[in-house]
């Protein structure tokens, strides 16, 4: 190994550490504006804001996964336009790490405190995945869209009827996702055996369940 391979590889790990370390901790910036820039916020009873607030962080820790996801399936994928791929994908969903931040503030409450401990499982994941090849990772990511938007699809309804700022961030959030998991199919995603599918559903209610709360 050349040292010119050396020194793009320190880099190339400098940069991973340096995003983990900025989606575990929130200072993200989004690309695109805010979908509830425009709507007002409602008035809400100190038990709806919290609900609210429950559901939006149990949402941000989804998008901490994703980055740490993408992040690890980038890093191990065999094809460069698959590489490519996986980093277009967690560049737009740093958008919705930084909505469902800011959203979080403004329902004066705060991430989940374990969030560097999703961010590791899921890079662990992401790379189990992405080691097992292109086709296996893209249908991680096929899989892990479908039961992402089915999750989102549910906050939808649980969501207190007036927020409609936190609405209009689930629903941009659920429509993104559904194209991710397309184009990942597009590309090559396969169907992934049905306890991976199980297994992948067990993680996901663990998490979603301590998150609400933590």
């Amino acid at each position: 190994m050349s040292i010119c391979q050396v020194k793009a590889m320190i880099d190339e790990l400098i940069c991973t550490f340096d995003r983990g370390l900025r989606a575990v901790s929130g200072v993200t910036a989004a690309y695109r504006a805010n979908p509830a820039q425009d709507l007002p916020e409602a008035p809400m009873s100190d038990v709806e804001r919290k609900h609210s607030a429950g559901l939006m962080r149990v949402n941000h820790v989804g998008e901490v996964c994703a980055q740490a996801l993408y992040e690890a399936q980038a890093m191990f994928a065999r094809d460069e336009s698959t590489r490519q791929q996986f980093r277009q994908a967690g560049r737009e969903e740093l958008d919705h790490l930084a909505w469902t931040a800011e959203r979080l503030r403004e329902l004066d409450s705060r991430p989940s405190l374990l969030n560097p401990l999703w961010y590791a499982g899921a890079f662990a994941m992401g790379a189990i995945a992405a080691r097992a090849g292109d086709a296996n990772s893209l249908g991680f990511v096929v899989e892990t869209e479908r039961q992402v938007e089915a999750h989102l699809n549910g906050h939808l309804e649980k969501l207190p009827a007036q927020d409609q700022r936190s609405r209009a961030i689930v629903t941009q959030m659920r429509d993104d996702e559904i194209e991710h998991g397309d184009t990942a199919k597009q590309l090559g995603g396969v169907e992934l055996p049905a306890p991976v599918q199980s297994g992948m559903r067990a993680v996901a209610k663990v998490m979603t369940g301590t998150a609400y709360y933590l």
